[in-house]
């Protein structure tokens, strides 16, 4: 990434026009010397685990800081405060959280609630005036994206989707690599995405607050490593649903689905999202010069992975953190990641999993 960012930058007299591009090597490169630009001040909506997540790896972020919650349980919003300091002006609930337009000291909100909540939040977020970062899925369909997007245009203002992936340092190093024509012409990804869910009354299957099941949650790695790993838009899916356990994955939420992705240049995807199997977590992308395989790919802990060329060596760095700082960066500066987190990229995926579910049923293959 370093000498792709050299690169763009001596050519910055011109081709003004070609963005800067995020390095996290260079973003963390001098620990030692301290950081004096500009802080993205966030506020959490929304204080379950995956919130606890981000904000723990806020802690070690030079560009951006925790200053705002957001949340319908009073109790949560004492325990946060006293741990992040966050001063009573800056919290908010569901009800009365469109006020954050009158507060100057909050420049962006990132929604970290089930599915099914994600559109009405981001738009009363974007109608408020202030930056949104959507955990993914960005919505439960691409219609509820589509009106994400421009409710966000409209209002001026920024919308991000939680695409922590996109500024991992092996993940920028294989796709560095693609870009580079090292594998030569591609041929073959696969993406295995899953887990074994426990609580069968937790949201994520709830129909009308996932929006599905393992595919929302889980799939949509797959999905997008598909598209980051290749390089290219499909133009086509398949997709077969298995369930073993109809009262545990209730109609609408799928338990495991296999679908195939077919791309312009010929070649092809093949994965699995699934809430009934335990360590699937793997990606492999096949070219004519060689190969990268990730296995953990996608999970919180240091990623692993090799290709032709050898062990993937990049350092582990909290994933949230380089994604927040890679964010505030955006925002403020311009610097894009290797591969977008904007709107448009959700909405991509969300078009795909719509095809995904027709496919699987209609029985057909569904052009995109």
């Amino acid at each position: 990434m370093g000498s792709r960012r050299d690169f763009l930058e001596k050519l910055s007299v011109s081709a003004i026009s070609l963005p800067i591009l995020y390095s996290p090597a260079k973003l963390f490169a001098a620990p030692s010397e301290p950081y004096e630009g500009p802080v993205l001040r966030v506020a959490i909506m929304g204080l379950g685990g995956y919130a606890t997540r981000v904000a723990k790896a806020m802690e070690s972020c030079k560009r951006a800081k925790l200053v705002g919650l957001i949340s319908g349980t009073p109790s949560k919003v004492v325990d946060w405060r006293a741990k992040y300091d966050i001063p009573e002006k800056n919290c908010y609930n569901y009800e009365n959280f469109d006020k954050i337009k009158n507060n100057a000291d909050i420049d962006v909100v990132y929604v970290i609630t089930p599915n099914g909540l994600h559109k009405d939040q981001v738009i009363r977020v974007a109608k408020a005036g202030k930056h949104v970062i959507c955990e993914k899925p960005m919505g439960i369909n691409a219609k509820e994206g589509q009106e994400m997007v421009d409710a966000c245009k409209k209002a001026n203002v920024k919308l991000l989707v939680g695409y922590r992936m996109h500024y991992e340092p092996k993940t920028v190093e294989v796709i560095r690599m693609r870009q580079n024509g090292e594998f030569g012409k591609l041929k073959f990804f696969q993406g295995l995405s899953g887990f074994a869910i426990g609580d069968p009354t937790q949201w994520r299957l709830n129909k009308e607050l996932a929006g599905g099941g393992a595919m929302m949650d889980i799939g949509i790695y797959s999905i997008n490593g598909a598209r980051y790993m290749l390089g290219e838009e499909p133009i086509w899916v398949t997709a077969q649903e298995t369930k073993t356990d109809p009262v545990k994955f209730k109609e609408g939420v799928d338990e495991t689905i296999q679908f195939q992705m077919g791309f312009p240049s010929g070649a092809v995807a093949s994965c699995l999202s699934t809430y009934a199997m335990r360590h699937l977590d793997r990606f492999f992308l096949n070219g004519e010069k060689g190969y990268a395989e990730m296995q953990p790919s996608t999970g919180y802990g240091p990623i692993e992975g090799r290709t032709h060329k050898g062990e993937l060596t990049q350092p582990h760095i909290t994933h949230q953190t380089l994604q927040m700082d890679g964010m505030a960066q955006l925002i403020f500066e311009g610097v894009q990641p290797i591969v977008p987190v904007d709107g448009e990229e959700g909405l991509k995926d969300l078009k795909i999993i719509d095809a995904i579910y027709e496919a699987v049923k209609t029985g057909k293959k569904v052009d995109l």
